[in-house]
């Protein structure tokens, strides 16, 4: 992918991460935001989804690797969730690659104004102690279906993935928020990972962008989750959705018009 790249749209971009780093670590959705600038900067959008893949996989990488780490994430426990996530992310890749670019730049701001909606109206937070269900052939069945599903989502758009993993985990294994977290951080970056070497096979990467804004997003979040830690989401979650939701419609009249 060639792109004209001057110092102003570089620093703008840079920006963008930071910003949807630090506010992805407190109250998630960070690609909602992410993915309409790269349209709006002139990327195909293929390329803005694969782009987007990049910079989302060093925060999600951070994220997965601390969960792990404080051990709030069991890989041997999720492995049927982290398999079949990764399976259905290189399929939805797959499937977005025939998208026609022109159906693609007109039907993404649509499809992240509704999460965004759907992010600021449901509360998928479930405040509970309740640790990790008893392995059984229905929980099997469940992580398969919730890995193909959100799995296939992220590799064919990717905006909100994090917040239907967190919505799902709760009503499906009635776990407690910081399980849930750990869950829907690791599997969002296998998700990413698996959709980014599909998208780096298609030839749909800007690395010099992807690269840039992910640096930015790890400070971002880095920052994020210590602010967080201190003043907590509920004033920046409203402010931040209604901004995706804006830059979303002037998407869609861009492309509809």
């Amino acid at each position: 992918m060639e792109l004209t790249l001057d110092i102003t749209l570089w620093i703008a971009l840079c920006g963008v991460g930071f910003i949807a780093g630090f506010i992805d670590a407190i109250v998630g959705g960070g690609g909602m935001l992410t993915v309409p600038t790269l349209l709006t900067m002139g990327l195909p959008a293929h390329v803005a989804l694969g782009t987007n893949k990049l910079a989302a996989s060093f925060g999600s990488c951070t994220a997965s690797i601390t969960f792990y780490r404080r051990k709030l994430f069991d890989p041997a426990f999720w492995r049927y969730a982290i398999i079949f996530t990764a399976i259905g992310a290189v399929i939805g890749t797959l499937v977005v690659n025939y998208l026609s670019t022109d159906f693609l730049e007109k039907v993404l701001p649509i499809l992240i104004a509704l999460t965004a909606v759907y992010t600021l109206l449901v509360k998928t937070a479930v405040d509970n102690d309740a640790g990790l269900p008893l392995p059984t052939p229905l929980i099997k069945a469940k992580q398969i279906i919730q890995g193909l599903i959100l799995g296939f989502y992220d590799g064919i758009a990717g905006p909100g993935t994090g917040a239907f993993w967190m919505a799902s985990s709760n009503a499906l294994y009635k776990i407690n928020i910081l399980l849930s977290c750990g869950l829907a951080r690791s599997t969002n970056f296998v998700s990413n990972f698996c959709s980014l070497l599909t998208f780096i096979y298609l030839g749909h990467v800007n690395f010099l962008l992807g690269i840039s804004m992910g640096i930015f997003i790890m400070l971002g979040a880095w920052i994020g989750a210590r602010s967080a830690i201190k003043y907590g989401g509920k004033f920046i979650r409203p402010i931040f959705i209604v901004v995706v939701i804006i830059m979303s419609v002037n998407l869609a009249y861009q492309a509809w018009s």
